[in-house]
C-alpha cells in the first residue's frame, strides 16, 4: 500500500528499531511507496512513512532492494556532496562514502552482506542515516 511521505523532523530524528517477520508487511508498503515515487525518489526509509523500524528501500535501477535491519560494516574513500530528502526541502551538503560494506536480512529474513559504490553506495548511506535519526 501506497503510504504518505511524514515530514516531521521530531519523528524522523528518532532512532529505529530492529524488524522482526512482523514487519513484513511494511516492506511491501515501503517498495510500494518508493515505486509510486520513482519520478522523484531513489530510495525511502521505513520512518519515512511512519514506521520506525530499521527498514530501507533503494532503486537499482528496473529493480528496487528492500534491506532489512541494514548496517554499515566498512566505508572508504569519504567525499562532500549535496543531497535531497522526499521528507525535507532543499538540498544540503554532507559526507558520504564512495564505497561501502553493508549486512543486512532479505524479506525472508536471511542474512546478506554486499559492497556497494557509487551512487547507489550514497543512497544506502542516506537511508542508513535516516534508520539512525540522522538528517542531512
Amino acid at each position: 500500500m501506497v503510504k504518505p511521505i511524514v515530514k516531521d523532523i521530531f519523528f524522523l530524528q528518532q532512532k529505529s528499531t530492529a524488524a522482526t517477520p512482523m514487519d513484513l508487511q511494511t516492506v511491501y508498503d515501503l517498495l510500494d511507496t518508493l515505486e509510486a515515487n520513482r519520478a522523484g525518489c531513489v530510495g525511502l526509509a521505513a520512518n519515512m512513512i511512519g514506521v520506525r523500524k530499521r527498514i530501507i528501500a533503494v532503486s537499482l535501477g528496473a529493480a528496487n532492494l528492500a534491506m532489512i535491519n541494514p548496517e554499515i560494516i566498512r566505508k572508504e574513500q569519504p567525499f562532500e556532496t549535496e543531497e535531497g530528502c522526499l521528507s525535507l526541502s532543499g538540498v544540503r551538503k554532507t559526507t558520504r562514502y564512495r564505497s561501502i560494506t553493508v549486512t543486512y536480512q532479505d524479506k525472508m529474513f536471511r542474512p546478506h552482506k554486499q559492497t556497494f559504490t557509487g551512487w547507489t553506495a550514497q543512497i544506502v548511506q542516506h537511508e542508513i542515516d535516516h534508520c539512525n535519526g540522522i538528517l542531512i
